[in-house]
C-alpha cells in the first residue's frame, strides 16, 4: 500500500484527520462483499506512518459498522494499530442538485481527507462499483434506503445524488481492493473472482474508469460513470489515467461476469420494511 500511495503521489500531513471509509455493506457474505480487512489495515498503517490520525468508519446498509467489522475480521486486523471501527452518524442535510436533501454524516464532512477503500465488485443496480460508489456510505443509516425509494423512479437521480455527495465531501482519494473481486451478483451475494489487483489514486473517478475499462465496461453500461461524464468531472474520461506501476492490461479480467440487465433503482416498500427489520434485529441480536 505504501508503494501504491508513493507512486501516485498520495501522502498525509502530520495531524491531518483522515476518514478511512471501507465498504462494510452487510454481515451477509462479509468475507467477500466487504473490503478485505488487511487492505483497510494497510491504509491505516500508512496514514499513521505519515503522522496523521485515521478514523475507520462506515454506515452499513444493515446494522452497525462495528458488527459488520467483526463479521469480516476488520476489528481483529485493526487491533494492533489501536483503532476501532465506528458508525458514521450525526447527519447534516445536503441540498441536492435535483431538489430536496439527504443526510450526510458530519463525521465525514468534518474530516480533512477521506480515503475510500472499496472492494471491486459487480452490482445489480449499478453494474460495477468501486471507490466513488463506496462514498454513498457517508449517507447516514436508513437514509440510503429512503433515497432509493424517493429517487429510484427518476432515471439518473440516484447517480446524480451520489455525485452530489462525492462533491460535498472533503478531498477524497480512492483505494480499490481487487485482489479477490465479487462477480456474478453483488453488492452482497455473488462469487469470488481472483484478479490480484490493488489500485490507488488521488482521483477516484480516474481509478474507477480505468478499472471499469479493464472489466470490459463502457460508460454506456455503467450508470454512475455515464453520469460523471455528463457532468464533465475530472478523471471520468476513458483513457485519461497514467499508470506509474502496472497498466490495467497486466491483469487478466477475462471471465469476470456482470448481470446482463440492471435491477430497478427503486426499493419497493416491502423490501424497505424487510431491510429495516433486518437492520433492527442485527443491532439487537
Amino acid at each position: 500500500m505504501e508503494r501504491l500511495f508513493v507512486a501516485c503521489g498520495v501522502s498525509f500531513a502530520p495531524g491531518e484527520r483522515v476518514l478511512v471509509k471501507p465498504n462494510l455493506v452487510s454481515r451477509g457474505n462479509a468475507g467477500l462483499s466487504c473490503t478485505h480487512p488487511e487492505v483497510t489495515r494497510a491504509v491505516c498503517a500508512y496514514v499513521l506512518d505519515c503522522g496523521a490520525t485515521p478514523r475507520v468508519a462506515d454506515s452499513p446498509a444493515f446494522g452497525s459498522a462495528s458488527r459488520v467489522a467483526r463479521a469480516c475480521g476488520l476489528d481483529r486486523a485493526l487491533a494492533g494499530l489501536g483503532l476501532r471501527v465506528s458508525t458514521l452518524g450525526r447527519p447534516a442535510p445536503l441540498r441536492l442538485g435535483s431538489g430536496g436533501s439527504i443526510g450526510v454524516s458530519r463525521d465525514a464532512l468534518d474530516a480533512d481527507r477521506v480515503v475510500s477503500v472499496a472492494r471491486l465488485k459487480a452490482h445489480g443496480q449499478f453494474r460495477v462499483t468501486a471507490s466513488v460508489k463506496n462514498l454513498f456510505g457517508c449517507v447516514c443509516g436508513c437514509r440510503k434506503a429512503f433515497a432509493h425509494m424517493r429517487l429510484g423512479e427518476t432515471p439518473g437521480a440516484m447517480e446524480a445524488m451520489i455525485l452530489d455527495v462525492f462533491a460535498a465531501l472533503p478531498p477524497a482519494c480512492g483505494v480499490v481492493d481487487g485482489v479477490v473481486c465479487l462477480h456474478k451478483g453483488g453488492p452482497v451475494r455473488g462469487e469470488p473472482f481472483a484478479l490480484g489487483l490493488l489500485g490507488a489514486s488521488p482521483a477516484p473517478l480516474a481509478l474507477d474508469a480505468a478499472l471499469f475499462g479493464l472489466l470490459g465496461q463502457t460508460p454506456a453500461s455503467v450508470p454512475l460513470w455515464a453520469a460523471a461524464l455528463r457532468r464533465n468531472l475530472a478523471g471520468a474520461a476513458p483513457g485519461g489515467a497514467a499508470f506509474p506501476l502496472e497498466p490495467p492490461a497486466a491483469f487478466d479480467a477475462a471471465g469476470f461476469r456482470v448481470a446482463p440487465g440492471l435491477d430497478p433503482m427503486r426499493f419497493e416498500p416491502l423490501r424497505f420494511v424487510r431491510g429495516r427489520m433486518k437492520s433492527l434485529f442485527d443491532r439487537i441480536g
